[in-house]
């Protein structure tokens, strides 16, 4: 489905052509066979236009549906109207609560330009005012569009995992530790568990004596283990060096995530049962990560590589804490997210209206929560399920638009909700008698996250101590 934007410009150029040829919204619809209303409502970029109309439309202005539907505005009034509509739909402008500029045929160039300048002076202070952490995010939203754009999907990672879990003799069900083992020593590994792992590392690999020291807990069951163990195994598969900035860190991280969950959960298997599940009209995340024996957030990760890949299923995936920020997140289904100026999602609060934060509220919590979302950019169905770790609670959801809700189970659900986020009177700004009878009486103390004063150790690896793996590695060695 096009985007918003998309059918803006589509509407742009067919009015441009219909003007060039001395058109008018009656003529036109007439020669093409449809009201003049119908035309005004698709060059206003508010409805799709079939594509025997658009080719009755080229016929008429003499042009190609090609050119109609070329993402370049047709002329320098159509740039400044599609720039203008751009900046007011931007969350950082609808946070302020001003409503937007309507652009007239009487408005002079001039007057949109000047409008446009105050635009990008917000924007450029809204920029200055992440400027921190800003390499770090930039990287992290970068890596995040560009696996958008490829369904979450990596091929050649999936080819990778299939062979070398064939190599291992495994066929079908969970992955036991011992194929992980099998796994490692056809690597040239051995699996050591140590209690005493330096604090800020996962795992470590000695490359010199063959080994891959792992944290002793949870032997010899539990899904984490496998996948730090898989993880530590595809840096060496996949040929990594130490990176060179924090974009060639997160992209290292986020392969090796992807080969460990393609060990366990493998395509093809996968596959399998997700097509079953949906011919059966009973897709479920619960299904999934028992079928396979990982975490529920795992086996929801793993069904955006797959969904839309094999099923042509857009979706949303998000994990939230229990203060409603998002810690992850992945979504092609244009669910209306939370950012900042850069387009970094990560931190920010998401809507109380969601399912992610609605679901902290149910009761039952041992089975996932279904609900139905109206939001400014359609209605979407998820799951939600909620558990809790040493730092407090959290909830994972996956989500698809309506349409594609018929797949799923929980789909009947009654329940429903509306959000108007990013309209700040939906959910963050309290009800007018609230504010009047507290307004300027109370004064709350705000909690402070200790990591946002704790810079990150300086080494070869961010967020690594290096002197810490190091002389974890020379008490070992010769161990």
């Amino acid at each position: 489905m096009p985007s918003s934007f998309e059918l803006s410009t589509l509407g742009h150029r067919i009015r441009h052509h219909r003007v060039s040829h001395g058109y008018t919204l009656d003529e036109l619809g007439a020669i093409v066979g449809v009201a003049g209303s119908q035309l005004s409502l698709i060059e206003n970029g508010k409805r799709e236009p079939k594509l025997s109309l658009l080719q009755a439309i080229a016929r008429a202005t003499g042009t190609e549906v090609s050119d109609l539907l070329s993402t370049e505005p047709p002329n320098r009034r159509a740039a400044l109207e599609l720039e203008l509509d751009r900046a007011q739909s931007s969350p950082v402008f609808r946070r302020l609560g001003i409503p937007p500029v309507r652009v007239t045929k009487t408005m002079s160039d001039d007057t949109i330009e000047t409008i446009l300048g105050l635009h990008r002076e917000l924007q450029r202070r809204e920029r200055e005012a992440i400027a921190t952490p800003e390499e770090a995010r930039r990287a992290n939203t970068e890596l995040r569009l560009r696996m958008r754009e490829r369904n979450n999907y990596l091929g050649d990672i999936e080819k990778l995992a299939e062979k070398q879990l064939r190599a291992a003799g495994h066929v079908s069900g969970a992955l036991t530790h011992r194929s992980v083992s099998i796994m490692a020593e056809q690597l040239g590994f051995e699996l050591i568990y140590a209690s005493d792992l330096p604090h800020s590392a996962r795992s470590v690999t000695d490359m010199a004596n063959g080994r891959i020291y792992l944290p002793p807990a949870s032997i010899p069951g539990g899904h984490g283990l496998r996948s730090m163990a898989l993880q530590a195994m595809a840096h060496r598969l996949l040929g990594h060096t130490p990176p060179t900035d924090y974009a060639d860190f997160l992209q290292q991280r986020l392969e090796i995530n992807y080969y460990a969950a393609c060990c366990l959960m493998p395509e093809t298997a996968s596959v399998a049962f997700l097509s079953q599940a949906k011919k059966d009209r009973d897709l479920a995340v619960e299904d999934f990560r028992d079928a396979f024996g990982v975490t529920h957030e795992a086996a929801g990760m793993r069904m955006t590589n797959l969904l839309t890949e094999h099923f042509d299923i857009k979706l949303h995936f998000l994990r939230v804490d229990g203060a409603g920020a998002i810690n992850r997140v992945y979504e092609n289904d244009e669910l209306p997210l939370p950012m900042d100026v850069t387009g970094a999602v990560e931190g920010q609060i998401v809507c109380r209206k969601f399912a992610a934060r609605s679901a902290f509220g149910e009761q039952n919590r041992t089975t996932e929560h279904y609900q139905y979302t109206d939001t400014p950019a359609g209605t979407f169905w998820c799951s939600s399920q909620t558990g809790s770790t040493a730092e407090g609670e959290y909830s994972i959801t996956v989500g698809v638009p309506f349409d594609d809700a018929r797949w799923f189970r929980g789909r009947e659900t009654p329940k429903r909700a509306v959000s108007t986020c990013p309209d700040e009177a939906c959910c963050r700004r309290p009800p007018a008698d609230l504010t009047a009878r507290w307004e300027d009486k109370a004064w709350p103390s705000a909690r402070v996250h200790m990591q946002m004063f704790s810079p990150l150790p300086r080494g070869a690896f961010p967020g690594v101590d290096d002197g810490e793996v190091y002389a974890f590695l020379d008490r070992h060695a010769e161990g």
